[in-house]
Protein backbone atom coordinates (compact mmCIF):
# COMPACT_ATOMS: atom_id res chain seq x y z
CA UNK A 1 0.00 0.00 0.00
CA UNK A 2 2.78 2.44 0.93
CA UNK A 3 4.75 1.63 -2.22
CA UNK A 4 1.63 2.08 -4.36
CA UNK A 5 0.96 5.53 -2.87
CA UNK A 6 4.57 6.62 -3.39
CA UNK A 7 4.52 5.38 -6.99
CA UNK A 8 1.25 7.22 -7.64
CA UNK A 9 2.63 10.52 -6.37
CA UNK A 10 5.82 10.13 -8.40
CA UNK A 11 3.69 9.62 -11.49
CA UNK A 12 1.34 12.51 -10.66
CA UNK A 13 3.87 15.20 -9.66
CA UNK A 14 7.35 15.69 -11.03
CA UNK A 15 10.07 17.43 -9.01
CA UNK A 16 9.18 20.86 -10.41
CA UNK A 17 5.51 20.45 -9.53
CA UNK A 18 6.35 19.30 -6.02
CA UNK A 19 8.51 22.40 -5.51
CA UNK A 20 5.71 24.61 -6.78
CA UNK A 21 3.22 22.93 -4.44
CA UNK A 22 5.48 23.67 -1.48
CA UNK A 23 5.64 27.35 -2.47
CA UNK A 24 1.86 27.50 -2.84
CA UNK A 25 1.38 25.92 0.57
CA UNK A 26 3.64 28.51 2.16
CA UNK A 27 1.45 31.29 0.76
CA UNK A 28 -1.80 29.53 1.67
CA UNK A 29 -0.71 29.05 5.27
CA UNK A 30 0.69 32.54 5.76
CA UNK A 31 -2.16 34.37 4.00
CA UNK A 32 -5.12 32.33 5.25
CA UNK A 33 -4.73 29.20 7.39
CA UNK A 34 -2.25 30.29 10.06
CA UNK A 35 -4.82 32.64 11.65
CA UNK A 36 -6.76 29.58 12.84
CA UNK A 37 -3.73 27.91 14.46
CA UNK A 38 -2.19 29.68 17.49
CA UNK A 39 1.63 29.61 17.62
CA UNK A 40 1.46 27.66 20.92
CA UNK A 41 -0.83 24.98 19.45
CA UNK A 42 -0.27 21.26 18.98
CA UNK A 43 -1.12 20.85 15.28
CA UNK A 44 -1.88 17.54 13.56
CA UNK A 45 -1.77 17.27 9.76
CA UNK A 46 -4.04 14.33 8.93
CA UNK A 47 -2.79 12.64 5.77
CA UNK A 48 0.22 14.92 5.45
CA UNK A 49 1.30 13.61 2.05
CA UNK A 50 4.68 15.10 1.18
CA UNK A 51 4.40 17.38 4.25
CA UNK A 52 4.19 20.65 2.30
CA UNK A 53 1.34 21.86 4.51
CA UNK A 54 2.65 21.00 7.97
CA UNK A 55 6.13 22.28 7.04
CA UNK A 56 4.68 25.74 6.38
CA UNK A 57 2.87 26.22 9.71
CA UNK A 58 4.14 27.81 12.90
CA UNK A 59 3.08 25.81 15.96
CA UNK A 60 4.61 24.64 19.21
CA UNK A 61 4.25 21.00 18.16
CA UNK A 62 3.71 19.85 14.58
CA UNK A 63 2.60 16.27 13.88
CA UNK A 64 2.55 14.79 10.37
CA UNK A 65 0.36 11.67 10.11
CA UNK A 66 0.85 9.67 6.94
CA UNK A 67 1.02 5.91 6.29
CA UNK A 68 3.73 6.22 3.64
CA UNK A 69 7.21 6.33 5.19
CA UNK A 70 8.73 7.73 1.99
CA UNK A 71 6.39 10.72 2.17
CA UNK A 72 7.29 11.36 5.80
CA UNK A 73 10.95 11.78 4.83
CA UNK A 74 9.92 15.19 3.47
CA UNK A 75 8.97 16.43 6.95
CA UNK A 76 10.94 19.51 7.97
CA UNK A 77 13.05 19.69 11.09
CA UNK A 78 10.83 20.09 14.12
CA UNK A 79 7.95 18.14 12.55
CA UNK A 80 7.22 14.84 14.29
CA UNK A 81 6.32 12.10 11.78
CA UNK A 82 3.61 9.59 12.66
CA UNK A 83 3.42 6.56 10.38
CA UNK A 84 -0.26 5.69 10.69
CA UNK A 85 -3.44 5.43 8.63
CA UNK A 86 -6.12 8.10 9.04
CA UNK A 87 -8.92 5.51 8.82
CA UNK A 88 -7.61 3.59 11.86
CA UNK A 89 -7.44 4.61 15.54
CA UNK A 90 -5.03 7.51 15.86
CA UNK A 91 -1.85 6.98 17.92
CA UNK A 92 -2.59 9.99 20.13
CA UNK A 93 -3.98 10.53 23.63
CA UNK A 94 -7.44 11.90 24.31
CA UNK A 95 -7.67 15.73 24.13
CA UNK A 96 -3.96 16.08 23.26
CA UNK A 97 -4.28 18.17 20.08
CA UNK A 98 -5.32 21.81 19.63
CA UNK A 99 -5.79 21.94 15.84
CA UNK A 100 -6.13 19.48 12.97
CA UNK A 101 -5.54 20.13 9.28
CA UNK A 102 -7.35 17.74 6.93
CA UNK A 103 -6.53 18.85 3.40
CA UNK A 104 -7.49 16.67 0.45
CA UNK A 105 -7.83 13.61 2.67
CA UNK A 106 -11.42 12.48 2.96
CA UNK A 107 -11.93 11.85 -0.77
CA UNK A 108 -9.38 9.03 -0.44
CA UNK A 109 -11.43 7.17 2.18
CA UNK A 110 -13.15 3.98 0.97
CA UNK A 111 -16.62 4.89 2.26
CA UNK A 112 -18.66 7.05 4.64
CA UNK A 113 -18.26 4.58 7.49
CA UNK A 114 -14.50 5.19 7.36
CA UNK A 115 -15.10 8.95 7.39
CA UNK A 116 -17.36 8.65 10.43
CA UNK A 117 -14.75 6.59 12.28
CA UNK A 118 -12.05 9.13 11.47
CA UNK A 119 -14.17 12.09 12.60
CA UNK A 120 -14.91 10.28 15.86
CA UNK A 121 -11.17 9.82 16.38
CA UNK A 122 -10.50 13.48 15.63
CA UNK A 123 -13.16 14.44 18.15
CA UNK A 124 -11.43 12.21 20.70
CA UNK A 125 -7.91 13.62 20.24
CA UNK A 126 -8.92 17.29 19.96
CA UNK A 127 -9.23 19.37 23.09
CA UNK A 128 -12.66 20.96 23.75
CA UNK A 129 -12.91 23.96 21.43
CA UNK A 130 -10.09 22.62 19.26
CA UNK A 131 -10.21 23.50 15.56
CA UNK A 132 -10.58 21.18 12.59
CA UNK A 133 -9.59 22.84 9.30
CA UNK A 134 -10.86 21.01 6.23
CA UNK A 135 -9.97 21.71 2.61
CA UNK A 136 -11.96 19.34 0.46
CA UNK A 137 -12.76 18.92 -3.25
CA UNK A 138 -16.46 19.67 -3.66
CA UNK A 139 -18.09 17.35 -6.19
CA UNK A 140 -20.87 19.91 -6.67
CA UNK A 141 -18.34 22.16 -8.46
CA UNK A 142 -15.75 19.72 -9.80
CA UNK A 143 -18.32 17.52 -11.51
CA UNK A 144 -16.82 14.54 -13.30
CA UNK A 145 -13.29 15.88 -12.84
CA UNK A 146 -13.57 14.62 -9.25
CA UNK A 147 -12.75 11.18 -10.64
CA UNK A 148 -9.69 12.23 -12.66
CA UNK A 149 -7.50 10.97 -9.82
CA UNK A 150 -7.26 7.21 -9.43
CA UNK A 151 -7.21 7.32 -5.61
CA UNK A 152 -10.45 9.30 -5.22
CA UNK A 153 -13.28 7.19 -3.78
CA UNK A 154 -15.65 9.20 -1.59
CA UNK A 155 -17.65 12.06 -3.19
CA UNK A 156 -18.57 14.91 -0.84
CA UNK A 157 -20.13 18.36 -0.98
CA UNK A 158 -19.79 20.98 1.74
CA UNK A 159 -23.31 20.13 2.94
CA UNK A 160 -22.72 16.39 3.30
CA UNK A 161 -19.47 17.10 5.13
CA UNK A 162 -21.21 19.55 7.47
CA UNK A 163 -23.73 16.82 8.33
CA UNK A 164 -20.97 14.29 8.99
CA UNK A 165 -19.19 16.77 11.26
CA UNK A 166 -22.37 17.51 13.21
CA UNK A 167 -23.02 13.79 13.74
CA UNK A 168 -19.46 13.44 15.07
CA UNK A 169 -19.99 16.18 17.67
CA UNK A 170 -18.41 19.14 15.87
CA UNK A 171 -19.84 22.64 15.61
CA UNK A 172 -19.28 24.16 12.17
CA UNK A 173 -18.05 27.73 12.61
CA UNK A 174 -17.27 28.76 9.04
CA UNK A 175 -17.95 27.30 5.60
CA UNK A 176 -16.68 28.59 2.27
CA UNK A 177 -18.34 26.34 -0.36
CA UNK A 178 -16.11 27.67 -3.14
CA UNK A 179 -12.59 28.39 -1.95
CA UNK A 180 -9.56 27.06 -3.85
CA UNK A 181 -9.29 25.78 -7.43
CA UNK A 182 -9.51 22.00 -7.69
CA UNK A 183 -5.92 21.06 -8.45
CA UNK A 184 -2.41 22.37 -9.10
CA UNK A 185 -2.26 20.03 -12.11
CA UNK A 186 -2.82 22.69 -14.78
CA UNK A 187 -1.52 23.06 -18.32
CA UNK A 188 0.08 26.38 -17.44
CA UNK A 189 2.12 26.50 -14.24
CA UNK A 190 0.85 29.58 -12.45
CA UNK A 191 3.39 31.52 -10.37
CA UNK A 192 3.03 31.56 -6.60
CA UNK A 193 2.17 35.26 -6.81
CA UNK A 194 -1.07 34.30 -8.58
CA UNK A 195 -2.26 32.50 -5.45
CA UNK A 196 -1.37 35.55 -3.35
CA UNK A 197 -3.59 37.67 -5.60
CA UNK A 198 -6.34 35.03 -5.68
CA UNK A 199 -6.56 34.86 -1.88
CA UNK A 200 -6.78 38.64 -1.61
CA UNK A 201 -9.83 38.82 -3.95
CA UNK A 202 -12.60 36.57 -2.53
CA UNK A 203 -14.83 37.46 -5.49
CA UNK A 204 -12.57 35.24 -7.61
CA UNK A 205 -13.36 32.26 -5.39
CA UNK A 206 -16.96 32.25 -6.64
CA UNK A 207 -15.77 31.67 -10.20
CA UNK A 208 -12.73 29.43 -9.75
CA UNK A 209 -13.24 27.73 -6.38
CA UNK A 210 -13.95 24.01 -6.61
CA UNK A 211 -12.69 23.07 -3.17
CA UNK A 212 -14.50 23.96 0.04
CA UNK A 213 -13.07 25.22 3.29
CA UNK A 214 -14.71 24.31 6.59
CA UNK A 215 -13.68 25.38 10.09
CA UNK A 216 -15.30 23.21 12.76
CA UNK A 217 -14.69 23.00 16.49
CA UNK A 218 -14.92 20.14 18.91
CA UNK A 219 -18.02 20.83 20.96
Amino acid sequence: METQAADLYRHRFDAGERGRKAALWTILVRRFLQRFVPPEAVLLDLGAGLCEGINAFRARTRLALEPDLEHLRHAAGGVRPLSADAVRPLPLRDASVDSVLASNVFEHFPDKAALSRCLAELHRVLRPGGALLVIQPNIRYTGGAYWDFYDHHLPLTERSLEEALALAGFAVEKTIPRFLPYTTKTRIALPAAALRLYLSVPLLWRFFGQQSFILARRA
